[in-house]
Formats: C-alpha cells, structure tokens, sequence
C-alpha cells in the first residue's frame, strides 16, 4: 500500500504548492517521504501535472430508474476515465432521491462498484414536485451532501426560502436550478439571432436571472449558502459577482460547455448541443470567462447528462434536454481555459477539486499530509481527438465529436489505488507489475 510518484508537476490549491516534487502515499493517504522497497509502486510522471483528485459536484448518474442511459457503475466508469475520483449525482431519478432510503441505495451501489467516491444529492421537495418538502434530516444523516431539486426549479419562494431554513440548520448546501418556468413556456434553445433563424421557440436569458436574483436574496436573509448550478448567462455572472461583494454565501459553478460553445452550435439543428440552460450568445460565453477568471465562478461542473441514441435521434424540439460532460471536460478546461491563459493550472485545479470539496463539505481535494491519496495526473500536451464510441459510459450524446483536446488525464487514482490509467504510450509508466491497467479502460 505504498506508492511514490515521481518528478511531477505537484499543484495542491490549500497550499498554493506548485512545483516539481515527489508525492509519497502510504496506505490510502498521502504521506511524509519514505524510503521506497521493493513492495513500492512507483509512477514516473515527469512532465505531468498531479493534482488532487477532481470532484464534479453535478452528474446525472440515472440510477434508479433510468438504467438505460446510465447505471452507477457505469458513470463512475465514465467519471474515472475522465480524471474525477468523485462525483455528486442529482435526485431526479425513478423514484426521486427523496428519502433516506435511496440515499442509501445509491451509496451501496456506488460501494458495488468500487470505482470513485459518489456522493447522493437529497431533492428539497417530494418527488421534486415542488409542493411538499422532503424528509432533508433523514436525508443528511444518511450521506446526502447537498440538496436540489435541478432539472426543476423551486418555483415556490416560500418552499425555497423554508428548505434554505431547514439546510442552516442542517449545515448544508441548496443547490438551485435557476429557471423562471413561465418565461421557458416550451423554449428549446436560447432566445436570439439563431433561434430566430432556425425558427425554434427560445428561452431569454431573463429565466435564468430572475431565479438568480430570487435565491441570493433569500440566501442573505436566512444565511443559508446557496450554490447556482450550471450559470449561463451575463446578467447572472454579474448577479453572483455583486452579491459575493455583499458577503452574501453565494457559490456559482459553470460547465465545460456553456465555456466552449455557443448557439450556434445548434444552427445545423444539432439535438446534442440541446441542454438546459441552453448555449447563450458570444456576449454570455464571454462574461462567464471573465467570472471564471475573477474568481466569481467557483466551481467547473459538467452536469452530466446521458440519454439513449433512440431519444436524441428525434426532431429538436421532442429531444430531451443534456450531454454527456465527464470524458470530456479536462481536456475542454485545459484546451479552453489553461492553454489559453484565462486560469492558471492551479486555478483550474482548485476549480476542479478543492472548490467543489469545500461547497459540499467533503474532506477532499488537497495534498498536504494525512489527506486521502485521491489524485488525478494530467498530461497537459497529450491531445486527443473526441471519440465517443471510446466512452466509458452509455452515453454518447455529445456535440464535441471530432473535436481535438488539449491536455487530458493519464491516471486516475482513488485512496491510494489506480483506478484509470491510460494506455503507456501516454507516457505515465509505473513499475508494479500488479496494476492491471488496460488501454482505454478501468481497473
């Protein structure tokens, strides 16, 4: 249970660490240096980047219910070979994660599978229905880190501003979907030129925003943090920055593609380019990068969302709403943001791993001593052309196919064992002959 690895480039956001280094861990934590023996694995990364491991704190895991897109073990597959030893998976399953007894559920599944750390969003409502609110204690006690009804809103401010009560109390965060139903009236795409053009009904950006501005006030007034999922637009970025200015406890995360892509990734009627939020305009894709790089945006997210081929295969307006984000999403952070100077390595680390700890008060992503051995390596000049058929996960709904990456993870490792690690030509090597790795696969 020993492990060295060697001559990297070892980025740790709690101590602002950057530089060449040796990481030692030993049994299942990282450890002071020790002298290596011949039951020491050894992992050459010189060149690489070792980060603690990613956290991605908005996945759809779809289990239970909707096996068909995706299973537990088959996303945390997905999650590993995108570089995350952790995943925060949202409730709206079959039935809702509303009760302690699927939070449990979802945890012993995540144990079968052995992969990476999963961690159970609770629903604020039953059935996230809006009208009743869920059993949050019995949820908390049981492992749920955060509670949301995302892919609906809370469209009742009294029920949002009561759950918000109860989490205070409950030492947790509500993560809010931001959406104005009234204002989407059947959208399907962003409200602009291109929906105009493509003759679809469009979602304004003031759907998001009055949601946005709705939750921090109710934030401020019962001191209860809330964190905006999957920000999309200018006026909410600008909304989230006044509101940290006012130490209101406000968190914001963004995903890979609402930074890599806008509308007019739909213009050829593309159903995977169809999410919600939808792709905004160049002006809102601008404003998030600015967020990202002051700091506003605290958290990159993939809000994970796998459909079967048979459900996108349709005309856009009957297609349902996601893509699939985890194999994907570091190499879009280092292509998109790092290679083009808009985040440091070590802000985009932070981004990826100690932030989303913190938010959901994991004890997680950071590599000082005695810190759990989940680490993710980076090769930071490997590309990679997106193949989806390459997917560890049952999902291949993704607008990004073709497209060429920048810096992609090598290793994925979680207390201690290598749990993912690219074929050798990648360039990471270990010594343990033990460590059956298989190219393009999990272990």
């Amino acid at each position: 249970m020993k492990m060295i690895i060697r001559g990297g480039r070892v980025l740790d956001p709690v101590s602002k660490r950057d530089e060449i280094a040796d990481l030692y861990i030993q049994n299942g934590l990282v450890a002071l240096p020790f002298e290596a023996d011949s039951s020491t694995q050894i992992i050459d990364a010189a060149g690489r980047l070792v980060a603690p491991g990613f956290i991605d704190m908005h996945v759809h895991l779809r289990e239970p219910g909707f096996e068909a897109k995706e299973t537990i073990a088959t996303g945390t597959a997905a999650a590993v070979r995108g570089g995350f030893t952790g995943v925060a998976c949202m409730p709206n399953t079959n039935p809702v994660a509303d009760n302690a007894a699927i939070i449990e559920f979802i945890k012993n599944k995540a144990l079968e599978a052995g992969r990476c750390g999963v961690y159970p969003v609770g629903a604020i409502t039953r059935g996230s229905q809006g009208k009743e609110m869920a059993e949050l204690a019995g949820m908390r006690e049981s492992g749920a880190v955060a509670f949301s009804d995302d892919g609906q809103p809370v469209k009742d401010a009294w029920m949002m501003r009561l759950a918000m009560q109860y989490c205070k109390m409950l030492g947790a965060v509500i993560i809010s979907h931001c959406e104005e139903k009234s204002l989407v009236a059947g959208g399907v795409m962003h409200e602009g030129y291109y929906s105009t053009i493509l003759g679809l009904k469009g979602i304004p950006a003031a759907a998001e925003e009055i949601m946005v501005s709705r939750d921090i006030i109710l934030a401020a007034e019962t001191g209860c943090p809330v964190h905006i999922a999957h920000i999309s637009t200018a006026g909410s970025v600008a909304l989230v920055r006044e509101a940290k200015k006012r130490g209101i406890s406000v968190t914001a995360e963004v995903t890979p593609h609402h930074f890599s892509l806008t509308d007019g990734a739909v213009a050829d009627y593309s159903t995977n380019a169809k999410v919600n939020p939808p792709l905004r305009g160049e002006a809102d894709l601008q404003a998030v990068l600015a967020g990202l790089a002051d700091g506003t945006i605290d958290v990159i997210a993939t809000d994970h969302a796998p459909h079967t081929y048979d459900e996108k295969n349709v005309e856009f307006d009957l297609a349902p709403f996601g893509m699939v984000g985890l194999e994907t999403a570091v190499g879009l952070v280092w292509s998109e943001l790092v290679h083009k100077g808009i985040l440091t390595p070590l802000q985009a680390v932070a981004k990826l791993s100690f932030n989303p700890a913190s938010i959901l008060g994991l004890n997680r992503g950071m590599l000082t001593e005695g810190a759990a051995a989940d680490i993710t390596i980076i090769d930071p000049d490997l590309e990679e052309t997106v193949d989806p058929a390459k997917f560890a996960g049952k999902g291949r709904n993704t607008p990004f196919t073709g497209r060429k990456l920048k810096g992609m993870p090598v290793m994925t490792i979680v207390a201690g064992e290598i749990k993912y690690q690219r074929s050798q030509k990648s360039g990471v090597r270990s010594r343990e002959s033990e460590v059956r790795s298989q190219n393009e696969g999990t272990v």
